[in-house]
């Protein structure tokens, strides 16, 4: 089954920094704008950052100035850098197309924990 595959999460400190990777089809990351998406414990998913073909990027007010999205075409990657992490950032973190998310294609996500 193909799904996105998330990677590079771990246990910070608050204040620290992280980079996350999303591998995709080729098929559906050329033609597509990504999103990184996250989901805290007892909380619904919700978009954080979204970057379409062209590059352009917009973020959640929580993570602006924080994190910063990026796609490297030629690899069928995006990635999510995260600075200045908070405890409420906690969460996993998956990808998926933007504006609507491939149902099936949800991979496991990657586990960002924050320690204050």
């Amino acid at each position: 089954q193909v799904q996105f595959v998330e990677s590079g999460g771990g246990l910070v400190q608050a204040g620290g920094s992280l980079r996350l990777s999303c591998a995709a089809p080729g098929r559906i990351f050329s033609g597509n704008a990504m999103g990184w998406y996250r989901q805290a414990p007892g909380k619904q998913r919700e978009l954080v950052a979204r970057i379409n073909i062209s590059g352009d990027t917009n973020y959640v007010d929580s993570v602006k100035g924080r994190f910063t999205i990026s796609r490297d075409n030629a690899k069928n990657t995006v990635y999510l850098q995260m600075n200045s992490l908070k405890p409420e950032d906690t969460a996993v973190y998956y990808c998926n197309t933007r504006p609507i998310p491939i149902t099936s294609y949800w991979g496991q996500g990657t586990q960002v924990t924050v320690s204050s």
